[in-house]
């Protein structure tokens, strides 16, 4: 007889979750239609659930989390041809298996997510492919980053996982293995030919500069890279 996993919403108020907790996909829901939640992210693993308050996220994470999203931009302003949509913090859902909101997703291609009026305002992954790629921007988070949700990642089947380390001003890159395992990499595989080192000195310039500063001189860096 399989024991009965614990509740983790209560009926009068719903709780934010700073630890993984026991939950059902019914716990997951409750949580996601709630429409008290529109400030919270959303993490779900089989039998777990991680909810985050995204208004406990300072002006670190928040400019961190719009750099990198303006460094793709200019690489794939570098690299025309490529179609790519960054859509980052959109829920995504294995139904009744897994869910997530990652801080930054990046789909190549054409067959991107396309939303329909009158669809739930989610990506159903029986129905889209994964993301080429996806990053979490870890401020207090670092451990459940390298831990929980490289697992969760894993498992969907992403290519390649981000993790920028806001204290350390680290960037970890891990490219999905035949195994099904992640192994950390130097080169990125969806950004063709990025050393992941240049994303970490561009974080570095944050010490002195702007993410709009620290953002033009990536485009530089990666202009000299096509000419070396």
């Amino acid at each position: 007889m399989t024991a009965a996993i614990p509740k983790v919403i209560h009926p009068d108020r719903v709780e934010t979750l700073h630890h993984w907790k026991p939950a059902t996909w019914e716990d997951y829901i409750a949580y996601r239609d709630d429409t008290t939640n529109e400030r919270m992210r959303l993490f779900f693993n089989e039998k777990s659930l991680l909810v985050i308050d995204l208004s406990g996220e300072g002006i670190d994470h928040g400019s961190i989390c719009n750099l990198f999203t303006m460094l793709f931009y200019i690489w794939f302003s570098q690299n025309p041809g490529q179609i790519f949509s960054s859509l980052g913090r959109c829920l995504l859902e294995k139904p009744q298996i897994k869910a997530c909101a990652p801080d930054l997703v990046l789909y190549l291609g054409e067959d991107y997510p396309r939303w329909q009026e009158g669809e739930p305002r989610r990506i159903d992954l029986d129905r889209w492919r994964v993301p080429n790629l996806v990053g979490e921007i870890a401020d207090t988070s670092l451990a459940t980053d390298l831990d929980e949700k490289k697992h969760l990642y894993a498992e969907l089947g992403i290519p390649e996982y981000w993790v920028v380390d806001v204290r350390g001003q680290r960037v970890f890159a891990f490219q999905l293995q035949e195994n099904g395992e992640y192994k950390e990499c130097t080169i990125s595989l969806a950004l063709s030919g990025l050393p992941i080192s240049l994303l970490a000195q561009t974080l570095s310039r944050l010490k002195e500069e702007t993410n709009g500063t620290a953002a033009l001189w990536f485009a530089q860096q990666i202009t000299n890279l096509k000419t070396e």
